[in-house]
């Protein structure tokens, strides 16, 4: 009989020690999934509460602050779960690398200021049984002028893997149109949804189109004048790639001038 206890005793010991070093809820327990949501901000202030609002029932939430000079940190201070770190804006890959370096929790759950997660998907979120070889893809429903737009390229359909383990994966390090890497990974997609204003006027809309018009044709003026005013030319292939090089670094810098103007 006391061997049958001593046995039982080890079982417990060691259940307990493994849940408590893995990414797998407790069987038949109701823990959530320990995960932090991790959300890039710069002057929010008019969509972030919403954002926050669908992410209460996270156990943390990383509000990663560029420079907002509105009131984007006085309402992610009114949220017991919020935690802010500020950094200056490094590009969106990188930014987003180092939000989840500053997560408390290996689980990322990555999310933009003007997203918004459904009831339904937030419940689908608390009740996975997570694995680091897979990553969970998100289906965003786009809206504009109080429309949901169910048509154009990158509006509709609009999958995204927002859901990853950074001890096995991370964004990449573009500085724009950064994803998530799933080389060798399984993408799972979630059936709730997430809901994204993107832009709240077409006013709001035109000055983003604007500032990366400025952008490209900062980096279209660059190569040309380094390949033909500057004779790149001459230089055949080396001078070509130079002379692209040059192009990307100046429609980076300028995207990077509209971003911290709050102009993207």
């Amino acid at each position: 009989m006391l061997g049958k206890i001593r046995c039982a005793l080890y079982v417990f010991i060691f259940r307990e020690w493994y849940y408590s070093f893995c990414d797998e809820p407790y069987p038949g327990s109701t823990i959530f999934p320990m995960l932090t949501v991790t959300i890039l901000a710069k002057n929010a202030a008019q969509t972030l509460a919403g954002t926050l609002d669908s992410c209460r029932l996270f156990p943390e939430v990383l509000l990663f602050d560029t420079g907002s000079t509105d009131a984007t940190l006085e309402i992610a201070r009114a949220y017991p779960n919020v935690r802010i770190v500020k950094h200056p804006f490094i590009g969106f890959g990188p930014c987003h690398n180092a939000a989840a370096k500053e997560a408390r929790y290996d689980w990322i759950l990555s999310l933009d200021s003007d997203e918004v997660l459904s009831e339904a998907l937030v419940q689908e979120i608390l009740s996975l049984s997570l694995h680091p070889k897979q990553v969970y893809a998100i289906h965003r429903c786009n809206y504009f002028h109080n429309q949901r737009i169910r048509c154009c390229s990158g509006w509709y359909p609009d999958w995204n893997i927002r859901l990853f383990c950074r001890t096995t994966t991370s964004f990449t390090d573009d500085l724009v149109h950064e994803t998530v890497r799933s080389q060798a990974l399984s993408i799972v997609r979630l059936q709730g949804k997430m809901y994204h204003t993107p832009y709240l006027s077409i006013e709001h809309l035109l000055q983003k189109i604007s500032s990366l018009s400025k952008a490209i044709g900062h980096g279209i003026g660059a190569f040309l004048k380094n390949y033909f005013l500057k004779r790149g030319f001459l230089g055949g292939k080396e001078g070509f790639i130079i002379s692209l090089y040059n192009a990307q670094c100046s429609y980076y810098k300028y995207l990077k001038l509209a971003w911290r103007n709050n102009s993207l």
